[in-house]
This record gives structure tokens, C-alpha cells and sequence, in this order.
């Protein structure tokens, strides 16, 4: 199977002062998705600009015509089923069904503070999670749906139409604990993961590969215990919090090689990040758009 390129676009400029630009250009260059982070702020962007994922994804749906969006991820930390399921059948709808929605446990960031909680500690975020997405597929799916759970509910919910894409748009579940594994494998039409975040001060390219291939492994085990086959299962890897860090961006033979070594664990799309100057995530824009334009065939 081919290896399909996607990238992430950060929502940290002004739509009309670059923004536009990023997710027209991504269309041009032919990327197969273009996702942004679903967070209310992230990281080092905190004291700066930052926009609201699905608005953003809005927009750029109606900048675009073939270009696949997404969230890279959603989560529980700030958003609900019920409101999140029609914010995500009216951006299906409006894409012409171009919409998959990456969707995690969360984390222990400014998202989980932000409503004036306290962070819920890793039990509690794979508790809800587990609530979540089932409540989300159904919501999506079914014309009108009543759950009293214990984090969530929702009383008589109307989805009307539904989603364009059928019998909802996909998910993609971000996930590496057996719990999450467990909804990736039932709940979603693709995986994703970052890699082993302890490897990534002071492991090797080498020991990343492995600590993925074991990711793969007991996916695989998940979906074997329902009688599901991994291979059906896409597999995303999201660049940028491996050891690898930036180097597989310097150059187009880099990537290759890079992506190559992941292509054949058996991941079926990489997704790496919009060049964005004196950040984690600087990159030379030509190199980039290089490995945009000529990777892919390289991969085929």
C-alpha cells in the first residue's frame, strides 16, 4: 500500500495574515490531509495567538475542494459529545464529507485547567475517554440518542441529517495504553500515535522503531480479541516527538529513508507539521514543500 503524506497546520496566525495561505498551499501540494490541533492553547504558543479548531477547519473547508481535514486530536479535556457531535456533522457537511476527527484521551496541559477543573488524573482520563467515544459514535449515527453515564449524558439528542461520509465520519484514535487500544480497535477507522514520549530526550531513532513495532503488536492484539484485522485498521504516525525530532525534515532523501523505515512496521500515513520559524517545528520551507511534492512517489 502506498504511504499517504499529510501535515498538521497549527492555528496560531491570523486567517487572512498567512493561515488561508498554509491550507490552500497544503491542497496545492498535494498532501492527502491536512489536520490542526484541537487545543485552547499548546505549549510555548500559550501567550500568543492561537484559534478554535473546528471554526478553523470551517474555514479552510470552504478554501478547499479535495483536501481531506481533521483534528489532530480532540479530546474530553474542555469538549462534550453532544455539542461536539453537531459541530462535527455541520463540518461534514460543509466539506462535502472531507472530515476525519483524531480524537485522544488528552493530557495534563492548559486544556485540562482551562474550565477551571482539576486535571484529572490518568484513571480518570481513560475512564471518561472510554465513555466518550462510544457516546460520540452513537451520536453521530443514530437520529436521536438518550445515555445517563457517568461523566456524560445526553437526553433525546437530535443528529438530524447525520453525516454526509456514512455511517459517520472516521475516527482516528489516538492511543497507546490497552484501554485506548481497545476503543482504537472498535471504534476507530485509523490509529494514531506519537511514538514512546519517554524516548524522546535521550532514546535512539533505533529504540523508537521498537517501542513502535510493540505499539503495533499489541494493537494488533486488540483487534484480534474482537475478531478484527489490523490491516484494516490505518495507522498514523505523527511526527515531531520521536528522537527523530526534526531531521527527517532536512532533506528529501532524510524523509524517505525516515518514513520508509515506518512505512514497512506497517503505518499507512505520516503527518508532519507546517514549517513554523524559531520553533520546535522550524523547517526550510523549499525542503518541505520538496518532500510534499516528490516523497509520495518515492513511497508508492
Amino acid at each position: 500500500m502506498s504511504l499517504r503524506l499529510s501535515t498538521v497546520i497549527l492555528p496560531y496566525r491570523r486567517w487572512h495574515e498567512g493561515a488561508r495561505a498554509a491550507w490552500v498551499r497544503a491542497e496545492q501540494l498535494g498532501f492527502h490531509t491536512a489536520y490542526t490541533y484541537d487545543h485552547l492553547s499548546w505549549r510555548s504558543f500559550r501567550d500568543g495567538p492561537w484559534f478554535g479548531a473546528v471554526p478553523t477547519l470551517t474555514a479552510a473547508a470552504a478554501a478547499t475542494e479535495r483536501l481531506r481535514l481533521g483534528t489532530l486530536v480532540t479530546s474530553p479535556n474542555f469538549r462534550h459529545p453532544v455539542t461536539l457531535a453537531k459541530e462535527l456533522i455541520s463540518l461534514d457537511d460543509i466539506s462535502g464529507g472531507r472530515v476525519t476527527l483524531g480524537v485522544g484521551a488528552g493530557g495534563t496541559g492548559f486544556d485540562a485547567t482551562a474550565l477551571g477543573q482539576d486535571p484529572w488524573t490518568p484513571r480518570e482520563r481513560a475512564d471518561r475517554f472510554a465513555e466518550f467515544v462510544p457516546l460520540l459514535d452513537r451520536l453521530l449515527t443514530e437520529d436521536a440518542v438518550t445515555h445517563e453515564g457517568r461523566f456524560y449524558s445526553a437526553h433525546e439528542a437530535r443528529n438530524i441529517p447525520g453525516c454526509v461520509q456514512r455511517p459517520r465520519l472516521p475516527f482516528a484514535v489516538a492511543a497507546t495504553g490497552p484501554r485506548g487500544l481497545k476503543l482504537a480497535a472498535r471504534h476507530g477507522q485509523a490509529w494514531v500515535t506519537t511514538g514512546d514520549p519517554k524516548l524522546y530526550e535521550n532514546g535512539t531513532p533505533e529504540q523508537s522503531v521498537d517501542a513502535l513495532r510493540g505499539q503495533i503488536g499489541k494493537l494488533s492484539e486488540a483487534c484480534a480479541a474482537i475478531g478484527r484485522d489490523v490491516t484494516g485498521l490505518d495507522k498514523i504516525l505523527l511526527t515531531g516527538f520521536t528522537p527523530d525530532r526534526s531531521r527527517p525534515l532536512v532533506s528529501l532523501d532524510a524523509f524517505v529513508d525516515f518514513a520508509g523505515r515506518h512505512q514497512e512496521l506497517g503505518f499507512t500515513e505520516i503527518v508532519i507539521h507546517w514549517p513554523i520559524p524559531d520553533s520546535d517545528f522550524a523547517a526550510d520551507e523549499k525542503v518541505f514543500e520538496e518532500i510534499a511534492m516528490e516523497a509520495p512517489a518515492q513511497l508508492a
